[in-house]
């Protein structure tokens, strides 16, 4: 179960990098996630979660842009894999796997990066529109986050 979970918020991460270690971080803080005794506690610290969540809010509001450069070049695909790892990280360390978990994370974040990719081309043609299609990610991307760190 553990590894589907640090999958998943990886996969959060590949559809918006700073969304899972936001997630991660408040539930560190706010009582979900045991990370305290672990080299991750630093995600639990007082000012972590508000860090990560102005960087998620962030993102979410430059994603609406058209300026914003694809998911795919080497420095976003990059900063994906970064944080889902680091986010798959937290969800295994809280239950002594924090390897199993980076692992995990890191390949989610590969999987969410090109399958939110695709999911978001096909929608943007559907609705003949890129901003719908955004706005259906952003919440996908929310909502799993939100799962993800309830069932961890």
């Amino acid at each position: 179960m553990i590894f589907v979970l640090a999958l998943l918020i990886g996969v959060v991460a590949g559809l918006r990098a700073m969304m899972a270690p936001a997630a991660v971080a408040f539930a560190a803080r706010f009582g979900g996630l045991a990370l305290a005794g672990t080299p991750l506690a630093f995600m639990g610290y007082a000012w972590t979660p508000w860090i990560f969540g102005i960087a998620a809010l962030g993102e979410l509001i430059t994603d609406q842009l058209p300026s914003t450069p694809s998911r795919k070049i080497p420095v976003q695909f990059g900063t994906r894999i970064v944080t889902g790892a680091l986010s798959g990280a937290c969800i295994g360390a809280a239950h002594d796997a924090l390897v199993i978990g980076l692992v995990a994370g890191a390949i989610g974040a590969v999987l969410g990066t090109y399958g939110g990719s695709a999911a978001r081309t096909k929608m943007a043609a559907a609705f003949r529109s890129d901003r719908p299609a955004a706005i259906v990610e952003d919440v996908v991307a929310i909502a799993l986050a939100a799962l993800v760190v309830f069932l961890a």
